[in-house]
C-alpha cells in the first residue's frame, strides 16, 4: 500500500475500497476545520502540531502521541506549528475493523468504548512509537506476490496493539490534561449539555456574563472555530450517530437540535457529502 500526502485522499480511498488507507502529512496541508467523516481516524504526531479538540476535550500534542477518533467525534487541530507539522494518519473503514474482528478479539473495541475514563490519546514511549512504524513500514512496503495479505496481517497487529493500549488507558483515572481554557471548557461542556436545545451566541453570553464579542474572540482564540461552526459539527455528529442506530430522518433532526428543517438538511449534505435520507439508506445496508 503506498502512502498518499493528503487527509483527502486517504478518506476517500478509505470509503471506496471499505478498507484503510494512510497519509503522511506535513505543514503543507491545512488543518481542516472542525470536522466530522465516515472512516474512523488514527492519528500519530511525529513532531509538530500542539493541540487538538475532539468533541469537548482539549488534548495537547507531544511527539509519539496517537489519537482514536471515531466516525461520529467531530474534531480540529487547533494550535499548528508553524514551521512543521509532520503526522501519520490512517482513515479506516468501520466495516473492515469489524469484518476483521472475531468472537474473543473486538477490534473494533478501541473505536467504540467510550466510557466515563476513556481519552482519545495514547502517549507512545519509545519502543511502542518503534513498533507503530514498524507496523506502517510492513503495511507501505508490502509489494508483490502477498502484498495483500501482508497488508491486513501488518494492520492487525497495528489494531491488536493500539487496543491494548487503550484497555490499559481506560483503567487509568482521567486526568487534566486536556484542559485548556477554564472558561470555553465551561462553555464546551454548557454547550454539550443543552446541544438538543436552541443556542445562540447572545444566550451565551448572557449565561456567562460576558460580552458577546468577548465570548466569540476566547473560544476561536482556543479552539480555532467558531462557537455557530462548533455547534454544527457537534449537531451533525449527533445526527449521524441516530441514523446509524436506525432512526428516521426526522428523529435525527429533532434529537440533534436544528431547530429548522432546512438548515439541518443543508449542513448535513454539505458536511457528510450526501443527505440525510442517503445516509440512512447507506448504514442500513
Amino acid at each position: 500500500m503506498e502512502e498518499v500526502s493528503s487527509c483527502k485522499t486517504a478518506i476517500e480511498n478509505c470509503l471506496s475500497t471499505r478498507t484503510f488507507a494512510i497519509a503522511h502529512l506535513y505543514k503543507e496541508e491545512k488543518a481542516m476545520d472542525m470536522h466530522i467523516h465516515d472512516c474512523y481516524e488514527l492519528y500519530y504526531s511525529v513532531c509538530g502540531g500542539r493541540q487538538f479538540l475532539i468533541d469537548n476535550r482539549f488534548y495537547a500534542i507531544a511527539p509519539g502521541d496517537l489519537f482514536i477518533i471515531n466516525q461520529y467525534e467531530s474534531h480540529r487541530l487547533t494550535q499548528i506549528d508553524n514551521h512543521l507539522h509532520e503526522r501519520i494518519v490512517l482513515s479506516v473503514h468501520p466495516d473492515f475493523v469489524k469484518r476483521l474482528s472475531t468472537t474473543e478479539t473486538d477490534l473494533d473495541d478501541c473505536f467504540t468504548t467510550r466510557n466515563a475514563h476513556f481519552q482519545h490519546k495514547i502517549s507512545l514511549n519509545k519502543e511502542q512509537q518503534n513498533r507503530f512504524l514498524y507496523y506502517i513500514s510492513k503495511i507501505t512496503s508490502a509489494r508483490g506476490y502477498a502484498h495483500d495479505i501482508i497488508e491486513q496481517a501488518a494492520f492487525m497487529e497495528l489494531l491488536v496493539m493500539i487496543n491494548t493500549l487503550s484497555n490499559l488507558n481506560a483503567t487509568q483515572e482521567a486526568g487534566t490534561e486536556f484542559k485548556y481554557n477554564h472558561q470555553v471548557d465551561d462553555i464546551l461542556a454548557y454547550i454539550n449539555l443543552h446541544i438538543s436545545q436552541p443556542i445562540t451566541v447572545e444566550q451565551l453570553a448572557a449565561d456567562f456574563y460576558l460580552s458577546e464579542s468577548y465570548i466569540c474572540r476566547i473560544f476561536k482564540q482556543a479552539t480555532g472555530t467558531t462557537i455557530n461552526k462548533y455547534i454544527t459539527a457537534r449537531r451533525i455528529s449527533i445526527a449521524k450517530a441516530h441514523l446509524n442506530e436506525g432512526a428516521s430522518v426526522n428523529e435525527a433532526f429533532e434529537k440533534s437540535g436544528f431547530g429548522d428543517y432546512s438548515n439541518f438538511f443543508k449542513a448535513f449534505t454539505k458536511a457528510v457529502g450526501v443527505s440525510p435520507k442517503k445516509y440512512a439508506s447507506l448504514s442500513v445496508s
